[in-house]
This record gives C-alpha cells, structure tokens and sequence, in this order.
C-alpha cells in the first residue's frame, strides 16, 4: 500500500451531501482506533458497542437475558458481565443466536436512529459494527471501508487485551469471512503500523471521498 500524505490539521470531512461510512475488518484489527480517528475529522461516530451497552441496561432487556441464560451472568451489583455472557455464547452456537434474538433488534433500532439523526442536520456518519454485514446494515452504507491488520499484529492486539489462546479464531468463526468483508470494501484502510500514520491513511481516503461526492 502505498504511504499516506501528512495528515492535515483540523481537516474536516463535510461534504455537501453526507453520508453513511462503514467499517469492517478482522476482530482484533483496530476497527476502534479507526473509527474515532473518522470522528475527529467530523464524522458522527455510530459505536454499535456503546449501544449494545445502553441496551442490555434496559430493565427489559436484562430480565429476557436472565431468563434466557440464568442470573449467573449478572455482576454483584446486578449488571450484566458481558465477560460471563460472552464465554457462554462464543462457545455455543445455539446461545449466540438466542442473545442476538433478544438485542438485536434493539441495537440496530438505536443504530439507525443515530444515524438518520446525524444525516438529517448534514452531519455524515462512520457505522462502527462488528456484525455490519451480518446484520444487514451495510445495505445502509454508501461507502464501505476494509480496516486491514496482520495475523501477527492482530494476535499481540488480542493478548494485549488479555484473551485466552484460541479467542480470537473463536470469535472470527462467529463473523463473516474475512475475504468477503474485503470484497465488500470500496476503500482498505492499512492499521499495520502505528496510529499517526493510520490517520494519515484515513486523511487519503477522505479527500478522496471529498473529490468524488
């Protein structure tokens, strides 16, 4: 790939007709670090995860969970510990589908909402969801952009965060093939190196949105 200019300060993406950028990339890619690398230049930062949070907060919600999977996923205070719910539904196929049963649904209501939001006061969008093309919400993207990272790099960021060996594969078998997410992609963003030099990419491909809308 080739290397980025210099990223330019203050550079803000506000194209005269927004629009709606989607991320997608192998778990462990740094789809976060690109994302909020997107927002600082002006774009609203949609965080599936953030959602996810809000919603199994709801008294509802939490109750169907419980119901579901036994109060042996809540914490001490009463919250949910998505550590203990995520060890259950990454080991079972059948419990993955059950949780995305109950939430989705609200999830991708509280997506869309932020989205369409942002869109009506002129304002594009970066959708930041693991499941973009699982849930079917890359129908809603204009522009879908492919966060690449290596295996090497993308197995030290899981160790960083502390995972068993084997979680990531684990949680990659639970998403779409990598080499479809890549042939979905307009643009690939290359988060290999370090973040200035990410930014730098993301500065590229914004102006050449910018050029092209």
């Amino acid at each position: 790939m080739s290397a980025p200019t210099p990223t330019t300060p203050g550079l803000v993406f506000r194209p005269a007709i927004p629009c709606v950028i989607g991320l997608v990339g192998g778990v462990a890619s740094g789809k976060s670090a690109v994302a909020k690398a997107f927002a600082a230049r002006g774009l609203c930062h949609v965080d599936a995860d953030q959602h996810a949070r809000d919603v199994v907060g709801r008294t509802e919600i939490l109750a169907a969970l419980c119901s579901a999977f036994g109060a042996d996923i809540l914490d001490e205070q009463g919250a949910l510990n998505r550590a203990a719910l995520a060890d259950r539904i990454f080991a079972d196929q059948t419990a993955r589908l059950r949780l995305e049963a109950i939430t989705h649904p609200a999830i991708r209501a509280a997506i869309l909402t932020a989205a369409e939001e942002a869109l009506s006061a002129g304002q594009s969008v970066l959708l930041d969801v693991p499941l973009l093309l699982e849930a079917g919400l890359i129908s809603r993207c204009d522009v879908v952009v492919f966060v690449h990272a290596s295996d090497a790099v993308r197995a030290a960021r899981a160790a960083s965060r502390g995972w068993k060996s084997g979680e990531l594969a684990r949680r990659e078998a639970a998403q779409a093939p990598l080499a479809e997410k890549r042939m979905r992609a307009k643009f690939v963003i290359d988060n290999d190196g370090p973040l200035p030099l990410t930014h730098g990419h993301v500065d590229d491909l914004l102006r050449k949105l910018t050029a092209s809308l």
